[in-house]
């Protein structure tokens, strides 16, 4: 495992690569979450080499990327999945084979049963068009009662849910990313997350929740830092995705207010902040 700053999750906006790369490298992180957009046209312009070794003379690693399109909407779903294998291609050439999205918990126009049908042919395409390019999609389950009770028809908001489907799509590089949060708030433990096989987790976030909080009322969006208040047993998650040996970046994603208004006056100041949290998160390792 290692530690891969994202940015934009933890509030810090309009940060380019060069930048991102120089902040990660700053603020002690071995991994950046790559704005593969940029970077793809950075490559197309300047080489790929040129893009290879502004990572390499940071001595930073490309840890993932965000599925860079709305693939829930019919236009930029085609749009996206056209410029995905370039993209892909590029991602490759970094050493960076794992990207991630989200999973809405819910639909108001499709029921279940559509909505899964909907759900694997749209993730097979995504999952073929990467394939080409070694590279592996991790989908994110959302956990909360709170959010998918936003929604006319519920959907797949758990670990083993997410799971399912991925099986059913039937894609080997097709897999999971995993939230502590979501699998808190799903219900699940440790002992979950030790039941999957390290070819299953593509991407780690990390958090932790706000204290006197019912797991059924709490709200997605409004989270803590890592080891903050220890509602999350992060200890055991970490020490879970080790014993299976998962060896990809790990995300804070914390949605906290306090960070995303330090990050707007101070990037540098949030990166070391979060920097701080993921080095005691590490030190329960061991």
């Amino acid at each position: 495992m290692f530690r891969s700053l994202s940015p934009g999750a933890i509030g810090i906006r309009g940060l380019g690569l060069v930048d991102a790369i120089a902040l990660a490298r700053k603020t002690g992180f071995e991994g950046l979450e790559v704005p593969i957009v940029e970077a793809t046209h950075l490559a197309a312009e300047r080489g790929i080499g040129h893009v290879k070794s502004l990572f390499a003379d940071a001595g930073v690693r490309a840890g993932s990327w965000g599925l860079p399109f709305r693939w829930q909407e019919d236009d930029a779903f085609a749009a996206g999945l056209a410029d995905l294998p370039r993209q892909a291609d590029v991602s490759r050439e970094l050493g960076c084979l794992r990207v991630s999205t989200w999973v809405p918990p819910g639909s108001d126009t499709r029921p279940m049963d559509e909505n899964r049908r909907w759900h694997v042919e749209r993730f097979g395409a995504i999952g073929r068009a990467l394939a080409s390019s070694g590279c592996h999609l991790g989908l994110e389950f959302i956990g909360p009662p709170t959010s998918r009770n936003a929604f006319k028809h519920p959907f797949l908001y758990s670990m083993a849910q997410m799971r399912d489907l991925v099986q059913e799509i039937g894609l080997a590089n097709l897999g999971l990313l995993v939230d502590a949060w979501h699998v808190y708030t799903a219900g699940e433990t440790s002992a979950d997350v030790a039941a999957l096989s390290p070819d299953e987790v593509v991407v780690v976030h990390v958090n932790d929740a706000p204290p006197g909080i019912a797991i059924d009322a709490q709200e997605d969006r409004v989270r803590r830092m890592p080891m903050e208040t220890g509602v999350i047993d992060l200890a055991g998650f970490m020490g879970a995705l080790k014993r299976i040996g998962y060896l990809g970046p790990v995300v804070v994603e914390p949605f906290d207010r306090e960070l995303n208004d330090l990050a707007a006056r101070d990037p540098r100041a949030a990166a070391v902040k979060t920097a701080a949290a993921l080095d005691r998160l590490w030190r329960t390792l061991g």
